[in-house]
């Protein structure tokens, strides 16, 4: 029966009775398993952790493969792992309307089950996560390619726009991913990370297939690291976008509390506020927001981490109004006690002659986002002592 397709309201009574047994489970007083709980995380037998992961926007009509969607479509996403250890999949469908059949799924040409069979259902706004792949540990930053087949028709997918790293869907290349949220790992030795943010973090700037975004960077810094890179291109702290996704403080519970094993989420984004319209002026609007995060963070037994604001001169929708209410936000990040530690991106990437704009050296060229060497320079400002 391996790999049969199950009908929908068949499949839905076996994970209901699957889900009443595992309630039972865990509610017996005598349980066998007693394995280590972590303060505000869930129960969990194997230390899993994400190695990496990709934050999800609903398509438009101008992203037209995820928005019409795949029949007996293969996509074949090649990504590059922080922590290694035994491997399992995880795919998310935040945005869907329908039900999407998945698989069959293959990691390093290895099959990937779920409970056993080589397809599964993935609910609308909802997640999957695949059984340990049999036979497959990975090592530190390895490169792992994970080939799924959606039989279809799918009708519009959730995905990720730009990863900066080509992929294949049907054997035309693309920067998207399509469902995939995650690889997750269990050999992480050092910081579990999770890095929520916008196109800095998400790569832009960086050559694509290089692996020179800082969060990418930060893992080589820091040997044993798992690090989830959640940027997204345009994303902003207060108000949601149809291009950009929901904001900041609307995904922080899917994408940064959902992820297992997480100790530490660092929060790296607030420009796009300031330049995009409708502009943000009121400083203390976005410093409420920040509290906000880290009040939900801490309340999950995170540590958070702030990134103070760089500066954006030269960029087309930079005024010097706009610069003031950086260094104002600034301030409250560096003094306010509003994290529990402060990464300064700003006085990192800041030339000392004009602290409105970008160290030259550090820009890939617009005025708003690093590049390579500027990635190096922002992974360096994020201090190993800050992180657990």
């Amino acid at each position: 029966m391996t790999g049969a397709r199950v009908p929908v309201p068949a499949r839905r009574g076996l994970l209901y009775a699957a889900a009443a047994g595992i309630a039972t489970a865990l509610t017996t007083p005598d349980a066998r398993a007693a394995p280590h709980l972590s303060p505000g995380r869930a129960l969990s037998a194997t230390p899993w952790t994400t190695s990496w992961a990709t934050a999800q926007t609903a398509p438009t009509a101008a992203d037209p493969l995820a928005y019409t969607g795949l029949t007996d479509g293969l996509s074949t996403t090649r990504l590059r792992l922080s922590a290694g250890g035994q491997v399992r999949l995880r795919y998310g469908h935040a945005f869907g309307t329908a039900p999407v059949l998945v698989g069959p799924v293959t990691a390093d040409g290895r099959p990937v089950t779920f409970g056993g069979q080589s397809q599964e259902w993935l609910a609308a706004g909802a997640s999957l996560t695949s059984d340990p792949v049999e036979g497959l540990r990975v090592a530190d930053g390895s490169l792992l390619t994970v080939g799924t087949r959606l039989p279809g028709p799918t009708g519009p997918l959730s995905f990720h726009r730009n990863t900066h790293a080509w992929h294949t869907v049907d054997g035309v290349r693309t920067r998207s991913v399509l469902l995939l949220t995650g690889v997750e790992t269990t050999g992480a030795g050092g910081p579990v990370l999770a890095v929520l943010g916008d196109s800095i973090a998400e790569g832009t700037g960086t050559p694509d297939d290089a692996d020179l975004r800082w969060p990418d960077q930060l893992a080589r810094r820091l040997p044993g690291s798992a690090v989830a890179n959640l940027g997204i291109s345009g994303n902003r702290l207060l108000l949601d976008s149809d291009r950009s996704g929901v904001s900041a403080q609307a995904r922080f519970d899917r994408d940064v509390l959902s992820l297992p094993g997480l100790r530490t989420v660092l929060v790296h984004l607030g420009v796009n506020d300031l330049h995009h319209v409708p502009v943000e002026r009121d400083p203390s609007r976005m410093v409420a927001a920040y509290s906000q995060l880290a009040l939900r963070a801490r309340s999950a037994g995170l540590r958070v981490v702030g990134a103070t604001i760089a500066p954006f001169e030269g960029w087309t929708r930079w005024t010097p109004e706009q610069d003031a209410v950086r260094g104002r936000i600034n301030e409250a990040v560096r003094t306010g006690r509003i994290f529990d530690a402060v990464a300064d991106v700003d006085a990192a990437l800041r030339d000392p002659d004009r602290p409105s704009r970008l160290l030259p050296a550090y820009d890939s060229g617009d005025g708003l986002h690093p590049g390579p060497a500027g990635h190096t320079a922002i992974a360096a400002a994020v201090e190993r002592r800050h992180l657990r």
